[in-house]
C-alpha cells in the first residue's frame, strides 16, 4: 500500500471522507496513477490532485473509479455530493469576523451663565472674582464651580455596557489550540460550533479521558458515530477512535490523529471481536463497537 502525503489541514472533513476512500479504492486497485490516467479520461496530473484534496474531483472520475474497482458507484456518488456541497461552501462564504466595538467619548456638559461674560473651556481654569477695588482676585481651585454628575455617571455607564459587549464578541480568554488539546474541552469546542482546524506536528501525541456518558464511551476529542475513517485519514475524529481502540484493549500505537498500519491492524482486531467484517474501516457499525 503506498504511503499518501497528509491532507491540507484546512480541508471539510466531508471532503477528507471522500478522498480518503478514493485512495482506499486506489490502493486496493494496485494501479498506479499512470494506469488510472490511461483507463480513464482524466489525465495523471488530475488524478494527483484529486487524490491529495488540491481539488475537488468531479462526479465522472468518482464514478469512472468506482467502476473501475467494482466498488458500490451509489454510496461514493452519494459522498461526492456532500462534499461538493462543502467545498462549494468553502470557497464562496468569506469567515465572519466579530464586529468591532467602538467606545463613545463621554463629554461633560459645561453650564454657561448668559448674563455674564463668555463662557470658558472647562480647561482653562477658574475665572478670577473681582475685589471692592475692582482688583481681580484669582479664585480658590473649584470654587462657584458645579458639574452635573447626571451625564457624567451616564457616559461612564456607556463605556462599562460598550466595553463589555466588546469582551463577549471577542473572548480573548478562548484559545483554540488549548481547549481542543486536552480531554473534555474538545467536547465544548465541538457543541459550540467552534471546532479548531486539525494539525498534526511530527512528534506529537494527544492524552485520552475516556468516559461514558449516557450509556456510550467518550474520550474528549469527537462525538461522531458516521465519521468514516480509513487508510491515511487525519483529525480528530481519528484521535478519538485511536484513544477508544486502546481503551477496549486494542493497541493502535501512538495517539497522533492519523490512520497509519498499526491503527488499522487495531481496528481489524476489534472488528472480528465484535463480529463485524474486518475491512480496518472505522464506519457507523465499528464507531457503536467503540463506544459500547
Amino acid at each position: 500500500m503506498s504511503r499518501w502525503r497528509g491532507l491540507p489541514a484546512s480541508l471539510d472533513q466531508r471532503v477528507r471522507q471522500l478522498v480518503v476512500q478514493l485512495r482506499r479504492l486506489k490502493d486496493h486497485s494496485g494501479l498506479s496513477l499512470a494506469a488510472l490516467a490511461a483507463r480513464t479520461s482524466y489525465s495523471k496530473s488530475s488524478w494527483e490532485r484529486y487524490l491529495n484534496g488540491k481539488k475537488l474531483p468531479p462526479a465522472g472520475a468518482v464514478a469512472a473509479l468506482a467502476r473501475l474497482c467494482g466498488a458500490d458507484e451509489t454510496r461514493l456518488l452519494a459522498l461526492h455530493e456532500v462534499a461538493a456541497q462543502a467545498w462549494s461552501a468553502g470557497r464562496t462564504v468569506p469567515e465572519a469576523r466579530p464586529p468591532e466595538a467602538r467606545i463613545p467619548e463621554a463629554r461633560i456638559p459645561v453650564p454657561q451663565d448668559r448674563s455674564g461674560p463668555a463662557p470658558r473651556a472647562v480647561g482653562d481654569g477658574p475665572a478670577p472674582r473681582a475685589v471692592g477695588d475692582g482688583t481681580p482676585v484669582p479664585a480658590a481651585s473649584g470654587a462657584g464651580r458645579q458639574v452635573p454628575l447626571g451625564p457624567l455617571v451616564l457616559g461612564a455607564l456607556t463605556v462599562l455596557v460598550v466595553a463589555g459587549v466588546a469582551l463577549l464578541l471577542l473572548r480573548p480568554w478562548q484559545g483554540h489550540t488549548g481547549a481542543w488539546r486536552g480531554a473534555g474541552a474538545a467536547l465544548a469546542g465541538r457543541a459550540s460550533g467552534a471546532a479548531p482546524e486539525f494539525t498534526h506536528r511530527p512528534g506529537e501525541t494527544f492524552g485520552c479521558g475516556v468516559q461514558r456518558r449516557g450509556g456510550a464511551l467518550y474520550a474528549g476529542h469527537s462525538r461522531t458515530d458516521t465519521a468514516v475513517l480509513g487508510s491515511g485519514a487525519e483529525g480528530w475524529d481519528v484521535v478519538e477512535a485511536q484513544c477508544l481502540l486502546h481503551h477496549q484493549g486494542y493497541d493502535p500505537g501512538v495517539v497522533d490523529g492519523i490512520v497509519g498500519g498499526r491503527t488499522l491492524r487495531a481496528v481489524k482486531r476489534l472488528q472480528a471481536g465484535s463480529g463485524l467484517p474486518t475491512d480496518g474501516i472505522v464506519g457507523p457499525a465499528t464507531w457503536k463497537a467503540l463506544r459500547r
